[in-house]
């Protein structure tokens, strides 16, 4: 049974939503991976594949949009699941996605250390770790809006950055920068603009579905927002465009000027920041220092994401201890309104990113990586499911869409096509194990490995509590009157 929790404080503003979202959504995969998936794809292939995800993206958070304004809560994606689905649905969607926080926490931190080794080779990983983690707690631990600002620097400069890359970029295709002008021959190269065919696009998809989680952390912060009517909307549309023409942008401007043949779009990774994509382009412009300068926005990018993540993770636990689903200690808030509980618990699991003085960074990035990867995805679905949901509620019932603060674009098709992309991209996991020429049951585990956790967390407390799926002309369809 759900209590009254203590009420948050809605401190934060809309510009401090719109770079949470942003911030969470642009990571390490835009500055080190496109170039792989250009390589794989070909400039054709990774523009549409990033396209269809951003679509659906879209979709997905016009519907996070309408439930969101409806009902500003803290745990988002855990109550809307609850409340439209099913009790036990609701408390796999809250505790997979906080594993997922957990878990990226512990990638970010791993990280952290690889990146700051670009600079300090034979420095201690264990050492840089801890001071992330100190730093993301710290920021955490005083309120809502010292976490919204910080994180409005943060992401700013990944913002930034982009900007200026999209801006130096578009100089050079046209000769402004950089001597003389590139074209589009790329685009026209070998097998381009589509490479490897529709497989080769198919497993740049998974990819992509991979970059935009995080995108949907702004509905968490809807429970400590100003005016979330108003400022949600507002942020949920922008948000979107924003990361779809950075994303997008990236791409184009990244497939234009290096063609797909380059075997430096490989060679990228957290341990070769040299051979991003973002450096290659900056040092064909003729700056120098360009790899010690996207290293830095790396690091940038990867606090945070770190801090957007243990915020939502702490959330997620307040909302689950006040329906009932959680020790009762992570739904007690400070006088500033922070769940310090969920924030310690949170960060404490999340050490397991310091099992990398153990095993070596990478294997362990790897493996945190592949392991939140699925959980997003399992996130966006049920959301959809939980939207679908509630506008049947609302038919049966007699209520119409027109009372609502925000109505989703294009319902229910969009919804629906975000729930088809959000399957096809879970199932292809194991698609591309099987047809990619090097199949092995480590393989398939990793591909999956967020599916039994999520399927075991709903039949438990199914089973246990008895639960049943909420009629749709009983549901509660009350909002908030904020």
């Amino acid at each position: 049974m759900a209590s009254n929790p203590p009420p948050l404080q809605r401190t934060m503003r809309r510009r401090h939503v719109n770079l949470i979202a942003i911030g969470g959504a642009i990571g390490t995969g835009l500055f080190v991976a496109t170039g792989a998936s250009i390589s794989t794809a070909g400039p054709g292939g990774a523009v549409l594949s990033y396209a269809v995800i951003g679509l659906a993206i879209y979709f997905v958070m016009n519907a996070l949009g309408e439930m969101a304004t409806h009902l500003p809560v803290p745990g988002a994606f855990q109550t809307y699941s609850e409340k439209y689905v099913d009790p036990a649905f609701g408390f796999m969607m809250g505790w997979t996605y906080w594993y997922a926080c957990a878990m990226t926490i512990a990638v970010e931190l791993v990280a952290t250390s690889i990146v700051m080794k670009f600079w300090f080779p034979d420095s201690s990983s264990v050492m840089w770790s801890a001071l992330a983690l100190a730093i993301l707690v710290g920021l955490n631990l005083f309120s809502a809006k010292v976490f919204g600002e910080s994180e409005f620097w943060f992401a700013s400069i990944k913002v930034v950055t982009i900007i200026i890359f999209l801006i130096v970029g578009v100089a050079m295709i046209f000769g402004i920068m950089g001597g003389q002008a590139t074209g589009f021959s790329n685009w026209t190269r070998g097998e381009a603009p589509f490479v490897g065919g529709v497989l080769g696009t198919f497993s740049i998809l998974m990819v992509a579905g991979f970059s935009f989680i995080g995108t949907e952390s702004a509905a968490v912060a809807a429970g400590e927002v100003e005016d979330p009517k108003h400022s949600m909307p507002k942020a949920i549309n922008s948000v979107f465009w924003r990361i779809l023409l950075f994303y997008i942008g990236a791409i184009f401007v990244i497939s234009t000027l290096i063609p797909y043949t380059d075997p430096n779009l490989l060679a990228a990774s957290e341990t070769n920041v040299a051979a991003s994509p973002f450096t290659l382009v900056f040092e064909r412009a003729g700056l120098a220092a360009a790899a010690s300068v996207i290293n830095a926005v790396i690091l940038t990018s990867v606090l945070s994401a770190g801090n957007s993540t243990v915020y939502i993770g702490s959330r997620l636990l307040y909302s689950l201890a006040h329906h009932g689903q959680a020790p009762k200690a992570f739904g007690k808030v400070t006088r500033h309104g922070v769940p310090v509980a969920g924030v310690l618990f949170t960060a404490l699991i999340s050490s397991v990113a310091f099992m990398t003085s153990q095993v070596g960074d990478s294997i362990v990035y790897t493996w945190l990586y592949n392991a939140t990867g699925l959980t997003g995805l399992i996130t966006w679905l049920g959301t959809c499911v939980a939207h679908l949901r509630f506008r049947a509620a609302m038919k049966a019932q007699g209520v119409s869409p027109s009372t609502l603060p925000y109505r989703a674009k294009l319902f229910p098709f969009g919804t629906i096509y975000a729930l088809i992309v959000c399957a096809t991209v879970i199932i292809g996991q194991g698609v591309l194990v099987v047809t990619n020429g090097a199949f092995s049951v480590q393989g398939l585990l990793v591909a999956y490995i967020g599916l039994p956790l999520a399927i075991g967390l709903y039949l438990i407390f199914k089973l246990v509590n008895k639960t049943k799926v909420v009629p749709l002309t009983t549901m509660d369809l009350a909002g908030a009157d904020v």
